[in-house]
């Protein structure tokens, strides 16, 4: 069956979207839906153990979040680096786009200036800074990247980061990965259940929107991910995968081989998973609830079902749980 793109849309209130985490990060609520008996039981993340088989293997994303969003004169200037070229030439959104034409040096500090190379067709600049983005002097205009429906708290950067964060590199948070505190992780490998990580950088075409009314013809964007050695042995001594957030899915179903085995491996991955697609790698998913129309939805949808996907949210909603990257979580089975 081919999808339209007002098929994913929802009409969510707006007091259910989460503009602060919940403290402590495990005490948020989680849905938990099984896909065998079609039954959606309601409870909290720090009872995520009982549900979990406990032969799984929790496969996380060990990404970080940069602090990639650079402000200039009490904010009327940014620059939100997408991608570094080198240390001296990035690519980046700019705002006001009008002070960033090619071939102009636009002055952001009275020491700090950027040149604007050249200009996409989607408006993302490539430009070369005056200094090195590793140099120290950027540090004090470092803002966390938070999504445009949070409003921006610096206090809040630490509690948008996982507790695995390692590898640097993520314009947005693996938010899955943030109900998980250190003792609930003990708590988990005491029953069995062993956290294998791996790394995708999440870009800003996880969240770009869909345009395209058929949505096949959506073109994603392609993001870094890697598989070590040891985690690509332990994953083929599994006995079930359960994948914590959409990004360690888009690497499993990326990196697994035809023989169904994994291999080391990283690059880039465009894959785009939506109704239709059959899973190869992951049995169980966690997972945070999504935006209307965006391909996060989609792939849930193509996991659960898409009718399926329509009675959780509805029942989210009814039952008032909170949305998005801070908001509530759910599991499915």
């Amino acid at each position: 069956m081919n999808y339209s793109l007002d098929q994913f849309d929802y009409d969510l209130p707006k007091e259910l979207i989460a503009q602060t985490p919940v403290i402590p990060r495990d005490h948020s609520r989680l849905l938990i839906y099984d896909r065998s008996s079609g039954i959606i039981t309601d409870d909290y993340f720090y009872n995520i153990g009982q549900y979990l088989p406990h032969d799984t293997s929790l496969v996380v994303n060990n990404s970080k979040v940069e602090k990639c969003r650079l402000l200039f004169n009490e904010g009327k200037i940014e620059l939100f680096i997408t991608k570094a070229v080198n240390d001296r030439v990035a690519e980046a959104l700019v705002r006001p786009g009008k002070k960033f034409k090619v071939g102009k040096e636009t002055k952001l500090t009275d020491e700090l200036s950027v040149k604007t190379i050249s200009i996409s067709d989607d408006g993302i600049r490539t430009v070369e800074l005056s200094h090195s983005l590793n140099d120290p002097i950027f540090q004090p205009f470092r803002h966390t990247p938070f999504p445009p429906y949070i409003e921006s708290d610096e206090s809040l950067s630490d509690r948008y980061q996982t507790v695995f964060a390692k590898d640097t590199g993520s314009k947005a948070a693996p938010t899955a990965g943030l109900h998980f505190t250190p003792e609930l992780l003990t708590s988990l490998k005491n029953l069995g259940i062993e956290k294998k990580e791996v790394t995708l950088h999440v870009g800003l075409g996880t969240f770009a929107p869909v345009k395209s009314d058929k949505i096949e013809d959506h073109i994603m964007h392609s993001e870094w991910y890697q598989i070590s050695p040891e985690e690509a042995a332990a994953l083929n001594q599994s006995k079930s995968i359960t994948a914590v957030g959409t990004t360690s899915v888009r690497v499993l179903e990326s990196a697994i081989g035809p023989n169904g085995k994994y291999n080391s491996c990283s690059g880039e991955t465009d894959i785009f998973i939506m109704p239709g697609y059959k899973f190869k790698a992951v049995d169980h998913l966690i997972t945070n609830f999504h935006l209307p129309k965006s391909t996060l939805l989609m792939l849930i949808s193509a996991f659960a079902g898409y009718e399926v996907t329509r009675r959780i949210y509805n029942h989210a909603i009814d039952q008032q749980y909170r949305f998005y990257s801070f908001g509530d979580a759910m599991l499915l089975l």
